[in-house]
């Protein structure tokens, strides 16, 4: 067999090397032409000359071999062996380094370049800031915010380190070559050996991902050879080592490989390591903190002190670890044996501070930050990963009001939701227009969710077996509490869990500054661990009397050119509309039902929100003038022109609403919302500013006179002049207490569905909605269920908060300007009294299908019990 082998390879380097002579032969013809007869000669002579010269070298090496060196002698064949099998091996070394190097025909995989070496990329954790310098949360895939400087390290934690993993760290270029014998067991014996990997190779290994890369470029063919792959990645990290020596001091190396290290409990690099485990800097570590960090090291699961709180010394593998590592420093020379002694039998203390992705406030505008930078990145194709790049984003919300914000949800929804469950005591909440139960309603939700389609999956033929795990299979779950703030734990099986959440009602809130654009307070619902769904620019909602405002507007600033005082008929109001071929009558009413055949202004009919006036306004100023207006001023949701735009049924978000509000305030020019105001990357450097996006929609006069009459819903006896009632006396400004400074708008849609709040003061503006997630979950009455009941309280448990806070100073609600005769034309001064009526869209659902289906129907939304408001 070895013949026949050696027969082969002996055939092969003759065809070798007569095809190189063919190959010869047929190129120095080519060579002649190319080069022309001169230039040719000239080289075959330099050639010629070249090849006697080396001749004449080599016979006199050989001569002076064969003076020196006894053929004959007994030591002559071994040694001549000896030399040829190691000239051999470096031949074959530089070879395979080479390979290794170049990644000749895709053999070994990628090696990082010498930029990757000088600037290597570190995952790490992008943070986000409020306007007012507090760090709010994190984007991270691994949790870790890199140290710069290397005088913030403990020496304990150097010296721990170097003792356990590396100790003749500071002796070496990158490879220690009296642990190779360790090395070569370990590859042996298929594991790793202990101490056979440098500081060095180990930074190489979690720098460059040296061991994780999957794809074949960057493992290349060889890394798919069982046992060969791994001489491949351990070579890679010999030479890696090797250039890291060249391009960093040793102290850099230290500070990089702490950096890169995962201590468990998604805690990377030593920064965050310390803080998690004993809430405390690197540099304040002491001795037996640095010992347990760098014991942690060999196995996060293993040696991680969390997993053996409370547990006795035999059982605590963390602390014998710990234990382990003090002894090698004792063999190192950098702790004393006495101290040894006394340290060793100390407990483990820890004061653990683990962070998450959704610590900290406003975790629903995270959600909205990370896609709108990935949305802007992908418009102006660049490449930025919030989860890795260790970016520092500026956001526009100010910290202080958000949790104003968020502590105004949340206690203002507790004591709803108390109501809520009180009204609905022994029935279940969701119920057609008629009040009656929906029949299969939880089965139908119970049906799109993952776990029931896992049962499916696993039970095809078996629908018993499915029900039985859905509805009798009870388990403890963390659920989120009705009556408690936070958190529960309680028994129920999943439907029980469904008939639970389903019960809750979500509110969104906003706040904006209605000059710069910026948002201040952003609150998408209840709690973003339980409910994800943000209520703020995600969801969509009929607005209900919210929208009247763009009537009034479209009104005012359009062709109608009609002024605040422009008197109507609270009376009924009717339109022919013709649906499948049949005629049919449209007669919005009032919300109690009834007309008070009434003239008033127009002013009051905001303040008072009287449909039948609204809905005879609309039809008057044209519903596409109305829907021009909106859009317009900011309403970017599908609209159509159908008479009952004007009572607000088609779905809008929180988000548009308060930035076409933003008008109001802002003498007729629209601010676009916006929540971030500046990226750096990881060194500082500025990526991009944000700038606000302005732009005039009404005239000045408009705005002001709309404002003006927004005022009559708080001051003049209308739809949320509760804001000011009892505790509310706190937002009356103290220079005149009389003088308005607040302008808003409140709205109810069909069946008391969605509860609306706008409310606006000089320099802000914020808007609150309440309902549930499914339109067929809401309140049976008016009384409980309007706007002012559900969503007023809210904002006025906000800017309480807001008033009272000696550092929002600046957002204490001052009054607005007073209107001028002389700037003003239009009649303004139109004000009487008349008595509050429900603010509420009490309009027939079969009206207003039939007058929209026949006009363009309202965009339809996921919600399978989606109602038209009344």
């Amino acid at each position: 067999m070895l013949q026949r082998i050696r027969a082969i390879v002996q055939q092969l380097k003759s065809l070798f090397w007569t095809g190189l002579e063919h190959l010869t032969a047929f190129l120095l013809p080519l060579f002649a032409r190319v080069l022309g007869e001169k230039k040719y000669s000239w080289l075959v002579g330099q050639v010629a000359m070249t090849r006697f010269f080396l001749r004449t070298k080599w016979r006199l090496i050989e001569a002076y071999y064969e003076a020196h060196v006894d053929r004959n002698s007994p030591y002559y064949k071994p040694i001549v062996t000896m030399w040829k099998v190691a000239g051999k091996m470096v031949i074959y070394v530089l070879i395979y380094l080479f390979v290794i190097e170049t990644n000749i025909f895709w053999l070994t995989g990628e090696m990082p370049g010498v930029d990757e070496l000088q600037n290597p990329k570190l995952s790490q954790a992008s943070e986000i800031y409020s306007a007012d310098g507090v760090l709010l949360g994190k984007y991270f895939a691994e949790n870790r915010t890199p140290i710069r400087d290397y005088k913030l390290l403990s020496p304990y934690l150097v010296q721990a380190l170097v003792a356990t993993e590396d100790a003749r760290f500071y002796e070496h270029t990158g490879i220690d070559f009296q642990a190779w014998a360790g090395v070569a067991v370990g590859l042996v014996k298929g594991g790793d050996r202990g101490g056979g990997s440098t500081i060095s190779q180990q930074l190489a290994k979690n720098l460059f991902k040296t061991r994780t890369k999957k794809s074949f470029t960057k493992t290349g063919l060889f890394g798919y050879v069982p046992g060969l792959s791994k001489l491949i990645y351990k070579s890679k990290e010999w030479v890696t080592a090797i250039k890291l020596e060249r391009f960093y001091t040793k102290d850099e190396i230290i500070l990089w490989y702490l950096n890169t290290v995962d201590y468990g409990n998604n805690a990377y690099g030593i920064k965050v390591a310390s803080k998690t485990y004993f809430n405390t800097s690197p540099d304040s570590l002491n001795v037996q903190e640095a010992a347990i960090l760098v014991g942690l090291q060999k196995a996060t699961t293993t040696y991680n002190p969390k997993r053996y709180e409370g547990k006795p010394f035999e059982q605590n593998r963390a602390w014998k670890r710990r234990n382990v590592v003090l002894a090698q420093m004792v063999k190192a020379g950098y702790l004393k044996k006495n101290s040894y002694d006394s340290l060793a039998k100390m407990p483990i203390e820890l004061h653990s501070n683990e962070e998450s992705p959704y610590d900290g406030t406003g975790n629903y505008f995270k959600v909205a930050i990370a896609k709108y930078l990935n949305e802007w990145a992908k418009a102006n194709d660049m490449e930025i990963d919030l989860y890795r790049d260790g970016l520092k984003i500026y956001t526009t919300i100010d910290s202080r009001m958000q949790i104003h914000a968020e502590q105004a949800v949340e206690s203002g929804m507790r004591s709803i939701q108390k109501t809520f469950d009180n009204h609905w005591t022994g029935q279940n909440p969701w119920v057609d227009e008629h009040g009656k139960e929906i029949p299969g309603f939880i089965d139908t939700v119970a049906k799109r969710t993952e776990y029931y389609k896992a049962l499916v999956h696993k039970y095809p033929k078996n629908p018993d077996s499915v029900m039985h795990y859905m509805k009798n299979v009870k388990r403890k779950m963390w659920v989120y509490s009705r009556t408690t703030l936070g958190e529960e734990q309680m028994t129920m099986s999943a439907y029980d869990s469904i008939q639970y959440y389903k019960r809750f009602l979500q509110s969104g809130m906003m706040t904006l500054d209605p000059y710069t654009g910026h948002i201040k307070a952003w609150v998408g619902g209840l709690d973003f661990k339980y409910f994800k769904y943000d209520h703020v620019k995600q969801s969509r909602r009929q607005p209900g009397s919210t929208f009247k405002p763009f009537v009034y507007t479209a009104a005012i600033d359009g062709p109608k050119d009609l002024s605040p005082c422009f008197m109507m008929t609270d009376e009924p109001f009717e339109l022919e509309v013709e649906e499948k071929g049949e005629k049919k009558i449209w007669r919005p009413s009032n919300a109690d039902g009834t007309f008070s055949y009434s003239a008033m202004p127009i002013r009051r009919a905001l303040a008072k929100s009287i449909n039948s006036i609204t809905a005879r306004l609309t039809n008057e100023v044209g519903a596409d003038t109305v829907m021009y207006y909106a859009q317009k001023m900011g309403i970017k949701s599908p609209l159509k022109a159908v008479p009952s735009i004007g009572l607000g049924s088609f779905d809008v978000s929180l988000y548009e609403m308060i930035g076409a509000y933003s008008a109001f305030v802002n003498e007729g020019i629209h601010v676009e919302p916006m929540i971030v105001q500046e990226i750096k990357d990881q060194n500082g450097k500025v990526l991009q500013r944000f700038d606000p996006v302005s732009y005039r929609v009404i005239k000045k006069e408009s705005a002001q006179l709309v404002r003006s009459m927004l005022e009559g819903v708080v001051y003049e006896g209308g739809t949320g002049s509760s804001l000011l009632w009892n505790e509310g006396e706190v937002l009356l400004p103290s220079n005149n207490r009389y003088a308005p400074a607040f302008a808003a708008k409140t709205g109810t849609t069909s069946n008391h569905s969605d509860g609306w709040f706008i409310g606006m003061t000089h320099n802000l503006i914020s808007g609150v909605w309440v309902g549930g997630d499914d339109r067929s979950i809401h309140f049976r009455t008016g009384a409980l269920g309007e706007g002012s009941k559900t969503a007023l309280p809210i904002y006025k448990r906000f800017m309480i908060k807001v008033v009272n806070d000696p550092l929002l100073a600046t957002y204490k609600p001052v009054p607005f300007d007073k209107l001028d005769k002389r700037v003003v034309k239009k009649d303004f001064n139109c004000q009487s009294s008349y008595s509050t009526l429900p603010d509420s869209l009490q309009v027939s659902d079969s009206e207003l299908d039939s007058l929209n289906s026949l006009l363009g129907s309202p965009t339809e939304v996921p919600d399978t019990n989606q109602q038209s408001p009344q």
